[in-house]
């Protein structure tokens, strides 16, 4: 690569880089993903590193961010607020530790603060002889927005310093974020007013912090973590950068509890790993975590480079969000006879995990997106979710991408493909014929919250069906020893091992076997109501759409998928099999309303419990009367929240739901038992 080629390459990459900074910071309309843009930066960075005579003063490396916007009157920094330098790998952080030490000529023990990198946006706020004076952001580094009148309606800000033992000028700086909770809420409001939904907490706090009308900010779920100082007069401030957080805590602001001092790199690494663990947890959304020199004079001798401090860097998580190419589409069929479109994409990275295939939802939501093959899209995955494709760069659309159509017979039997109208989802009417429904409908029966099958596993009940040992959920109870000691990795005792625990399964209850004929709209949770309402499997079967609709969660789509299950031939045919195999479960006895002391009462369960099993802890529930539900809902009375909750907590906050700790949970269980 020629001189002239290089100095192109670095002058496209400073444009790219700017444009993306004014969409970001002024027009709050981001039009790249972070990672893709730490990529850029990065490129950028090494390209001038090995090319230092191409460096110039207004490179985006050369300075913090992007300019303010006009909408607000300029603030001058007395101390720079400089950014961080970025690492993605732990081989980059024990270089940034090396790098520390050869500078200082020191191999002992370092001392680092770990602190979450909460994604918000980065405030100063200047006090006064302990009164609140100003607000500005970041800006530029050099130069941010008066935001003084919105930053004084965060109810988290003291607007006077505890203590009397205050500088007469403190500069206090730190991150405006929306907790999760609170952007939930937001955006449900935002839905039924019909009016602009945020696409994430970040920009939700940037939009809200940046209105020109103060009371608009005061209104939204704002908050602030306190994370260092900038200027400071006549005060002598504690000599580690720990101890001024305990000490912005005294003066009155929130710092986040999660900080922590780490003595080497190496717990350094361990503090990100815990805090990725916990990642979706947290009531606040994070994007990495940040290191620093704990010492000031340490932090004073090592000093800055460029734009950002040598003794200081942020550790970024691997990206939820990925750009990557949609080669093609396949339908696959459930067992309800559901065609759900799949994404085959070229391999890409995300959150830690290759991913190569994407939930497209059904064909409204591709519509809906304009998903076509070929285009480049945002795949996004979060934790265990399934990964799904949330929007296409249609800035980047190739000019022969091809539209997504559906099926018109299903792939796997060749049986027609109904779409109604009034349903998002498109279906095989192919029933039992179809040998994708079957093998779904089996491994549907079997598993744990079903009837329990232990061993009749996904590949197995694939080879069933393949050898057409199986044609409906009932043959599982039929099958011989023999033709199962011929299967792949099948020998006599897995054969023998399967055929107790099938004998096993049949000793059940009525709700767990509802639940396992797979009826459409059919849950656990309804499931559970059908059985507790009804005395027997007879009348539940006799029972018209009125009647089922008289029960509480029970409305129309639910009464008339019950009522054609059990119409159907073919269906009664199946359970009448079931029971002539041995399938049973104890008649309940009348019920006691005094028994019931949590009738109608609402729980949803997240997280883990220590002292039991969440099953454990519904069956508990479900016998004092209460609805067990897994969503959380306006309706619900009560979450129970154990280790590592997860967003159902999050959303209970944002609902003002009452939530239970597992201790909590056994004194109320405890308490209703002495009553009883």
């Amino acid at each position: 690569m020629t001189a002239t080629d290089i100095e192109q390459q670095i002058n496209q990459l400073r444009r790219q880089i700017n444009d993306y900074n004014y969409r970001y910071y002024v027009l709050d309309a981001p039009s790249i993903l972070d990672a893709e843009y730490d990529r850029l930066f990065m490129q950028l960075q090494q390209l001038e590193q090995a090319h230092p005579e191409s460096i110039t003063p207004d490179s985006p490396t050369q300075r913090v961010g992007a300019q303010p916007s006009t909408a607000f009157q300029s603030v001058t920094h007395t101390v720079p607020m400089l950014s961080l330098n970025n690492a993605f790998s732990e081989t980059e952080v024990l270089a940034f530790g090396k790098r520390i030490r050869d500078r200082l000529h020191d191999t002992d023990d370092l001392a680092f603060v770990c602190e979450p990198k909460l994604d918000g946006l980065a405030v100063s706020i200047t006090y006064r002889q302990g009164q609140f004076y100003q607000a500005a952001t970041r800006g530029d580094g050099m130069n941010g927005e008066d935001v003084t009148a919105n930053v004084k309606t965060i109810e988290a800000i003291p607007l006077q310093l505890r203590t009397q033992d205050f500088p007469t000028v403190l500069e206090v700086r730190g991150e405006v974020f929306m907790p999760k909770a609170g952007f939930i809420k937001l955006n449900e409001q935002a839905e039924q007013a019909g009016e602009k939904i945020f696409a994430n907490p970040r920009n939700a706090a940037a939009g809200s912090l940046r209105q020109l009308d103060p009371n608009i900010t005061a209104h939204r779920p704002l908050n602030f973590y306190a994370y260092a100082v900038g200027q400071v007069q006549g005060y002598c401030l504690p000599d580690t950068h720990h101890a001024i957080l305990q000490q912005l805590q005294q003066w009155g602001f929130p710092v986040c509890s999660e900080n922590r001092v780490a003595i080497n790199e190496m717990a350094c690494l361990a503090f990100h790993a815990e805090i990725l663990a916990k990642r979706a947890s947290l009531p606040y959304e994070v994007d990495g975590v940040v290191y620093k020199v704990d010492a000031l004079a340490l932090q004073q001798q090592l000093g800055f480079v460029s734009r950002a401090p040598r003794w200081a860097l942020a550790h970024k998580f691997p990206a939820q969000e990925e750009i990557t190419t949609v080669n093609s589409v396949e339908f696959q069929v459930g067992r309800t006879g559901a065609l759900t479109p799949v994404a085959r994409l070229k391999p890409v990275v995300v959150g830690g995990v290759t991913v190569s295939n994407a939930t497209l939802h059904n064909m409204n939501e591709i519509a809906r997106k304009d998903i076509r093959v070929g285009d480049q899209v945002i795949v996004r995955r979060a934790g265990d979710v399934i990964p799904e494709v949330v929007a296409v760069l249609k800035e980047r659309r190739p000019a022969h991408t091809q539209a997504i159509v559906l099926p018109r017979q299903c792939p796997v039997c060749g049986s027609d493909v109904l779409h109604l109208p009034a349903e998002a989802v498109a279906r095989c009417v192919g029933g039992l014929a179809c040998s994708a429904q079957l093998k779904q409908r089996i491994k549907h029966f079997a598993a744990r919250r079903a009837m329990d099958i232990e061993g009749l596993g996904d590949k197995l009940v694939d080879q069933l069906v393949d050898r057409q040992l199986l044609h409906s959920i009932a043959d599982v109870y039929q099958l011989p020893l023999t033709a199962l000691m011929q299967l792949e990795r099948m020998g006599e005792k897995s054969a023998t091992n399967l055929l107790t625990a099938l004998e096993h399964s049949k000793s059940t209850t009525l709700a767990r076997f509802l639940f396992a004929l797979g009826i459409r709209e059919v849950g656990e949770t309804t499931a559970q109501v059908l059985a507790q309402h009804f005395s027997d499997l007879t009348t539940l079967s006799q029972a018209d759409e009125e009647a089922l609709q008289q029960i509480d969660d029970v409305g129309p789509v639910v009464a008339t998928q019950v009522v054609g299950f059990f119409h159907e031939p073919h269906n009664q045919a199946v359970i009448e099999q079931l029971l002539k195999y041995g399938v049973h479960w104890p008649q309940p006895a009348p019920m006691d309303q005094s028994a019931q002391p949590l009738a109608e009462q609402r729980f949803v369960l997240t997280g883990t419990l220590e002292g039991m099993s969440r099953e454990q802890a519904k069956a508990a529930l479900i016998a004092l009367g209460a609805k067990v539900s897994g969503s959380v809902s306006s309706q619900t009375n009560f979450v129970v929240a154990g280790r590592d909750p997860g967003s159902k907590l999050i959303k209970a906050q944002a609902l003002g739901v009452r939530v239970l700790t597992e201790h909590q949970l056994n004194d109320l269980l405890a308490q209703l038992a002495m009553d009883d």
